[in-house]
């Protein structure tokens, strides 16, 4: 058999039995092979690139790495061990910033109410395994991932489902930006020097986690596992030689307060109640992350819901000894973080414990580096919510499309952008964008509960009476700090969640029912038989792409077959994820046109098309026409919503002299096609 690029390659293909049944013959740096009558499949070679946009396409492969074909995706899910370091890191990072946000709100009063952190931490820690329980069973029940919003929006209707999306839209953006923040704010602590560049560097982190998302999971997936781990240790180190150091001293009571190491200079008369209130919701920022499993069940290994319980448990036993144990020791030495402060309260408590040497250090770089990659579980979940948001209508879609990688690109681009805004808008400051934090959390984990209570009630299968007791009690526990957290931060921040919630819900709203009424109007009965045949004068052949069977479809098909004699439909195939039906209603409902269908396993959609119409064009009479049909829309801002594969199919050809692109504009809700049509902007 000749190497690659010396001949053609024969690769072999067996029947059930194992056999050698057939080859498929791939000819060197071919766009598309034939794989079947009618059938080709796309492979790498498919992209052309040509001019300064291939060189572009070409840095972009080396810095990103090159594009991989979807029969990899099995191969890209994660392990137990990678999945908590991934998932996880949100969670486990927060245990650097809730203890602080706790004695921040409590130095209000004075000192004396230091002692109210330790019952205040307990009172967290309870929640969270509460939480756990909960989602335990939405992940059981949802395997294929989705989270608060798939689960409130089958169960609840659209309205609930479209909040909850929102509300974690919101809460995915929060999570790198305070994480992010606090990251440069433990280098800041280290490095003092530093902090006039906290906002330069904290924008510097977000664009270097954001590369690291977009090369892959498997590859992001090694690299943040040592941070994660790392800190994991390091700390649990920190608790367990403070706690020995404690009961060897002159003091042994761990579970004493202790004298603190300043008086603070501004305290103020509020409600006790209130205080403890209020210092409540800040620790909650401890429990965001929790949910992020669930959001991403589908990623890890087979069986997909037994490791992400697994995790969530293990996730859970971590969080809760760290941040009992960084809270603890910290009311010990009598810590105290004011506004304006430098040095935070990890950094303060590491010192207490082994003085600053070479052992405080690696435990800053680390908690920065776990804070830095905390991030990462926003970017594990923002771009698959937006992807699932984009399969159901609410969102453009080309959020659905995967990148070269395999991961949701134009998901982590946004929310790269999203986060960005916010720190700069904020000065990359922790205490500053707590206050926005937990809000949305909570509402979607109460909406969560609410929704399995009607799942289960619903279905009544075995056991679902203690099911829907557990998620019960969760919902109202969970419902209840949601309104805590409303009163005692809304002043603080937290109105700007109030408003942005129902805003972005109205705006995934509105998206969802432009896609609804494109549907209808568009809409071809599956039993509709279209007796349709190439009819025209025209010797030139004609190439038609076909997205989905619709009345534009129909359309741009008439009029191919009073142009031309003949006249073929080209499909391409794109997700894995979601199988196509164009080819099984093909035969039945357009008998006389025929369909080539091409699969892509590299997810493009008009470079194979391109490369079909090129060998097209070898055959006599060595002209083709293109007729390509183009969803008109009344305002501008709807134009994103459609026509996005088109742009890149007529940009390869219109530069072809033997190719005529001819735009077959269709206005949903008109009587028919016009004349005139211009190219996709």
């Amino acid at each position: 058999m000749p190497s690659p690029g010396q001949g053609p390659q024969f690769t072999p293909a067996t029947d059930k039995r194992g056999r050698v049944s057939r080859y498929r013959v791939e000819l060197p740096h071919a766009g598309i092979v034939e794989t079947g009558r009618g059938h080709f499949e796309a492979t790498e070679y498919a992209e052309r690139r040509l001019g300064w946009k291939g060189r572009l396409r070409d840095v972009e492969d080396r810095v990103l790495g090159t594009s991989m074909s979807s029969a990899r995706l099995e191969g890209e899910r994660l392990s137990k061990k990678v999945a908590l370091a991934i998932f996880s890191s949100d969670a486990l990072s927060s245990t650097a910033y809730a203890t602080q946000e706790i004695i921040l709100i409590l130095l209000i009063a004075g000192t004396a109410t230091l002692t109210y952190s330790l019952p205040i931490a307990l009172a967290i820690v309870a929640l969270l395994g509460i939480v756990i329980v909960s989602y335990s069973q939405l992940i059981k029940a949802y395997p294929a991932g989705g989270g608060a919003y798939t689960v409130a929006h089958e169960n609840l209707g659209q309205w609930p489902g479209l909040v909850a999306g929102g509300a974690l839209l919101i809460d995915y953006t929060l999570t790198v930006a305070v994480s992010i923040a606090a990251a440069v704010e433990a280098i800041v602590s280290a490095v003092p020097s530093m902090h006039g560049l906290a906002v330069p560097l904290a924008i510097g982190l977000v664009l270097v986690i954001a590369l690291g998302n977009l090369r892959g999971i498997k590859e992001s997936g090694t690299i943040f596992s040592i941070p994660t781990y790392g800190f994991v240790v390091l700390l649990s180190m920190t608790i367990v030689v403070g706690m020995v150091e404690v009961f060897l001293s002159d003091s042994p009571n761990i579970l004493a307060t202790g004298e603190p190491k300043r008086i603070p200079e501004h305290t103020e008369n509020v409600l006790l109640w209130f205080l403890i209130l209020r210092a409540f919701s800040a620790g909650c920022a401890a429990l965001t992350g929790v949910e992020a499993i669930s959001n991403g069940v589908s990623a890890f290994k087979k069986p997909e819901w037994v490791n992400a319980i697994k995790t969530m448990a293990a996730m859970g036993f971590l969080l809760a000894f760290l941040f009992l144990g960084t809270t603890l020791l910290a009311r010990h030495f009598g810590v105290v973080y004011e506004h304006g402060d430098r040095e935070t309260v990890m950094s303060q408590v590491g010192e207490e414990v082994f003085g600053r040497n070479l052992v405080y250090y690696l435990l800053q770089g680390f908690t920065a580096g776990i804070l830095f990659l905390a991030a990462n579980t926003a970017y594990n979940g923002f771009p698959l919510l937006a992807a699932i948001l984009a399969r159901d209508g609410y969102l453009p879609r080309l959020f659905h499309q995967r990148g070269n990688r395999l991961v949701f690109s134009y998901g982590i681009i946004a929310l790269t952008g999203f986060a960005i805004l916010l720190l700069v808008a904020f000065n990359a400051t922790t205490t500053r964008l707590i206050p926005l934090y937990a809000l949305g959390v909570f509402l979607t984990f109460t909406i969560a509960q609410v929704a399995m209570v009607k799942r289960w009630r619903t279905r009544r299968t075995q056991g679902w009476k203690r099911s829907a007791v557990i998620n019960g009690f969760g919902g109202v526990v969970t419902g209840a700090v949601f309104v805590i957290i409303l009163v005692t931060k809304f002043q603080q921040g937290g109105w700007m969640v109030v408003i942005l919630i129902p805003v972005i819900t109205f705006w995934l709203y509105r998206i969802g029912a432009f896609y609804k009424r494109l549907r209808r109007s568009l809409n071809v009965a599956p039993e509709a038989v279209l007796d349709m045949k190439p009819s025209g004068r025209g010797m030139i052949p004609v190439v038609v792409p076909v997205e989905e069977i619709n009345l534009a479809t129909v359309m741009t098909l008439g009029a191919a077959c009073e142009r031309s004699r003949d006249v073929t439909a080209v499909h391409v195939m794109v997700d894995p994820d979601t199988p196509s039906t164009v080819e099984q209603r093909w035969s039945q409902q357009f008998p006389g046109i025929p369909l080539v269908v091409i699969d892509s396993p590299y997810r493009t959609v008009a470079d194979p098309i391109a490369s079909y119409v090129n060998d097209r064009l070898r055959q006599p009479p060595h002209e083709v026409t293109l007729m390509v049909p183009l969803l008109e829309v009344r305002h501008w801002y709807q134009r994103p919503l459609v026509n996005q594969s088109l742009k890149r199919l007529t940009q390869l050809l219109k530069r072809r002299r033997q190719v005529n692109i001819v735009y077959l504009p269709f206005s949903p809700g008109s009587p028919g096609r016009k004349k005139d049509a211009k190219p996709p902007v």
